[in-house]
């Protein structure tokens, strides 16, 4: 008997291989094969020694043009009605949208997840209630629509845009608790902050240059390091330029496909976002015995708590960032390791991997009725 296919879309293969790996090993030993339904680039070539096709799909992400869209659903049912598959399972706003229309179309069960809500809700306007509409119109018969915090649930929940029976919360992508493990720096070493993130101001960068620069006056001896990717297609994107400019406030230490080493090297680990699903990065930190410095927004609350494997700020605020860092700086070496604790101990009991494994493999049985 064939196996049965899942289909997962998301708007770069990147993704899938950097966040999705050990959900789709994990449905490939329950007997599915996987196929990856995303954009070309260098990373779709990596699918397959994971046993996962590649069907690309060219997308504009973050275009907002209602002929390229609607040209983008028509790709969907073309790509959908070729591969036949059993599920299929959206990430990320435009698959979670005209990917959803035309597996509603076709009769194929559809898994939604809601990792974030981006640009279009953190700078609310006419973008945010199109958004909001396509989202309804998407979602309105997904078998389950999995969101990462309970804010963003609550907020569609609330909104209509789906129903309380649809809706389930997720830990995240999950971590690989024998991945992340936990790591110390030497003693003695000056201490260093790591922010890592996609170089948009969305994510705090602005915030993050200017409380580096207000400790820096005072404690030239702590470094602040930048890990993430530059030149990303987004209205919020940092430039070189600014990058250039920011002198030697900040190290911009490039891109990885592996965070681990640079982790390990830092002291504590640092978002300052303005508003996300489930950072990823807190989690590896955390499980990598790391203290957290994060914003108090949707998102990063859901993984810091306050005080204990670290501390929240306001947002859109340097110097409440910059406050929060010296709190983090007067610890002894003892009590910051404490924290580090704390948070590895957390990710082991909420936010392991094999959590979010379960709960697709429940949904999924559900859709299908297998």
């Amino acid at each position: 008997m064939a196996r049965k296919k899942v289909v997962i879309s998301v708007n770069a293969a990147w993704n899938v291989v950097n966040f999705r790996l050990g959900l789709l090993a994990a449905l490939q030993a329950r007997g599915w094969d996987v196929v990856a339904l995303t954009p070309d680039d260098e990373y779709a070539e990596r699918l397959a020694a994971h046993g996962i096709a590649h069907h690309p799909i060219v997308m504009d992400k973050q275009g907002t043009s209602p002929l390229r869209d609607g040209i983008l659903f028509l790709r969907y049912l073309r790509a959908l009605r070729q591969i036949r598959p059993a599920v299929f399972l959206g990430y990320t706003a435009k698959p979670n949208v005209y990917g959803s229309l035309a597996a509603h179309a076709l009769g194929i069960p559809v898994i939604n997840n809601v990792a974030g809500l981006g640009t279009a809700f953190i700078r609310e306007g006419m973008l945010t209630r199109v958004v909001l509409r396509l989202y309804k119109l998407a979602f309105r018969k997904s078998a389950t629509v999995f969101f990462q915090n309970s804010e963003d649930m609550g907020m569609f929940t609330r909104l209509g845009i789906v129903r309380a029976h649809q809706a389930r919360l997720l830990p995240g992508s999950g971590i690989d608790l024998a991945r992340y493990t936990p790591s110390q720096r030497r003693e003695g070493e000056g201490f260093s902050f790591l922010l890592v993130a996609r170089l948009l101001w969305d994510k705090g960068i602005a915030e993050y240059v200017e409380a580096a620069r207000m400790i820096r006056a005072r404690r030239p001896d702590v470094s602040f390091r930048l890990l993430g990717f530059l030149d990303v297609a987004n209205r919020t994107a940092v430039s070189r330029g600014d990058v250039a400019g920011w002198g030697d406030a900040i190290d911009y230490l490039g891109a990885t496909d592996d965070v681990r080493p640079f982790i390990a090297e830092a002291d504590s680990i640092v978002l300052p976002s303005y508003r996300e699903g489930l950072p990823r990065v807190l989690l590896e930190g955390a499980a990598m015995g790391k203290p957290l410095i994060a914003t108090d927004v949707p998102g990063c609350r859901d993984v810091v708590e306050e005080g204990k494997n670290g501390f929240l700020c306001a947002a859109r605020d340097g110097a409440s960032l910059a406050q929060a860092m010296e709190r983090l700086l007067d610890l002894s070496p003892d009590e910051r390791r404490a924290m580090g604790k704390a948070g590895r101990r957390r990710v082991e009991q909420e936010f392991d991997q094999k959590i979010v494994s379960e709960r697709y493999a429940e949904a999924i049985a559900r859709a299908t009725g297998g």
